[in-house]
C-alpha cells in the first residue's frame, strides 16, 4: 500500500528544504553553506534535486548571488514560518526539560502547616525553580529518594548530611477561644486532643509531661480524642473539638489570626527542628538557594508568638556532635 493511502505526506528531503530556506533568506548559497556547515556545492545540489522533484525552478542564479523565482517566493514564507515554529516548539521543551526542580522532604504537619503558606514567598523571589515538597513522617534516605533537603525534627545528628538547627519547638494547650477556657480548672470539661509520635523518645512533648510540668496530677481523663497525624490534631481545635498540647510554631499563624488561643501555660519544650542536605547537592544553585530562603523564613518567623513564655531559645544542639539520634520525626 502507498505512503498515499496510508495518509502519510510526500515531502521533498528535510535536508533539501533547509537548504533552500537557507538559500532563500541570505540571498547567497555561500552564506547558507556556512550556516549549515556544508560546501556551496552541496547546498547547490541539494536544492538542484528539490527543483527537480516539484518540477520548478525557485533560484535565478546569477553572478554572486541567487534570487527567488515567483514559485520560491510563494514557497519561502511558508518553510521559513514553519522552521520558526519547529525552533520554537523546541526552545519550550528545552526550557522545561532543564529547569531547576528542588524537593524538600518534611513532615506532614510541618509541610502543610508551615511551608505550605510560604512557598508563595519562595515562587516571587524564584520564578525559575519548581519546588517540590515531599511530607512524611519518617526520615527517607535523601539521595536514594531524590530529596535535595529535608526538615528533620529531632535531637541530631544526622551522620552522611549537612545538617544545621533552625529553632527549638516549644509546646502549649491551645483551643477555639469559644470553648471559653481561661485556667487549668476548665481543663476536665473538654476533651484532650493528641497525636501519636513516630517514634517514641523520653523527650517527646506529651499531655502527661505537661501535666508534670503545671504540677497536676496525671489519671488520663476519659475523652480524649487520639490522632495519627498531627495537623489532624491541630484541625481539630480549630474545630472546637478540644484542647490540643500543640507545637507553637505549627499554630503560630492560627493563634494571630484569633482562630485558637493559648489559654495557660505551662509552656514546655519540643525538639529541634533541622536543615539538613544532601552534601552532594549543596552547591547546587537552586538547593542553595532553597536552603537559603528557609533560612530566611525562620528569621522572619516569630515562633514564640502566642506564648506566655517570651521568646524561644537558641537551638541547643547548633554545633551538631556526639553520637546519632534518629529524627523524631
Amino acid at each position: 500500500m502507498s505512503r498515499a493511502h496510508l495518509g502519510g505526506r510526500r515531502l521533498p528531503p528535510l535536508g533539501a528544504l533547509r537548504a533552500f530556506e537557507a538559500a532563500a533568506r541570505h540571498g547567497s548559497f555561500k552564506h547558507a553553506a556556512g550556516e549549515l556547515a556544508v560546501t556551496p556545492t552541496a547546498v547547490s545540489h541539494q536544492i538542484r534535486g528539490l527543483e527537480e522533484q516539484i518540477g520548478l525552478a525557485l533560484f535565478e542564479r546569477r553572478v554572486r548571488k541567487v534570487v527567488l523565482t515567483e514559485a520560491g517566493a510563494q514557497l519561502y514564507p511558508v518553510l521559513r514560518e514553519g522552521f520558526d515554529a519547529f525552533e520554537a516548539a523546541i526552545q519550550r521543551l528545552t526550557r522545561v526539560r532543564t529547569r531547576v526542580r528542588v524537593t524538600i522532604s518534611a513532615t506532614s504537619a510541618f509541610t502543610a502547616r508551615w511551608l505550605v503558606p510560604r512557598v508563595s514567598g519562595f515562587r516571587a523571589r524564584h520564578p525559575d525553580i519548581d519546588l517540590h515538597l515531599s511530607a512524611t513522617d519518617e526520615a527517607v534516605d535523601l539521595s536514594a529518594e531524590g530529596v535535595d533537603l529535608a526538615i528533620r525534627y529531632g535531637r541530631g545528628p544526622y551522620p552522611g548530611l549537612l545538617a544545621e538547627s533552625l529553632f527549638a519547638d516549644r509546646f502549649a494547650p491551645v483551643c477555639n477561644p469559644k470553648l471559653g477556657m481561661v485556667s487549668r480548672d476548665d481543663l476536665g470539661r473538654v476533651p484532650l486532643l493528641h497525636f501519636r509520635w513516630t517514634r517514641k523518645h523520653p523527650l517527646n512533648p506529651t499531655w502527661e509531661t505537661w501535666f508534670a510540668r503545671a504540677g497536676l496530677p496525671w489519671n488520663a481523663p476519659p475523652g480524649q480524642i487520639g490522632f495519627s497525624d498531627e495537623g489532624h490534631a491541630i484541625q481539630a481545635a480549630i474545630a472546637g473539638q478540644g484542647v490540643a498540647l500543640a507545637s507553637l510554631a505549627l499554630v503560630a499563624d492560627d493563634l494571630a489570626a484569633g482562630y485558637l488561643v493559648q489559654p495557660f501555660g505551662p509552656v514546655i519544650d519540643g525538639h529541634t527542628y533541622h536543615l539538613a542536605i544532601d552534601p552532594d547537592r549543596a552547591a547546587h544553585p537552586g538547593v542553595s538557594a532553597a536552603a537559603d530562603w528557609l533560612r530566611a523564613e525562620v528569621r522572619a518567623a516569630d515562633p514564640a508568638r502566642g506564648s506566655t513564655a517570651g521568646d524561644w531559645p537558641a537551638p541547643p544542639d547548633a554545633g551538631i556532635t556526639g553520637p546519632a539520634d534518629r529524627p523524631v520525626r
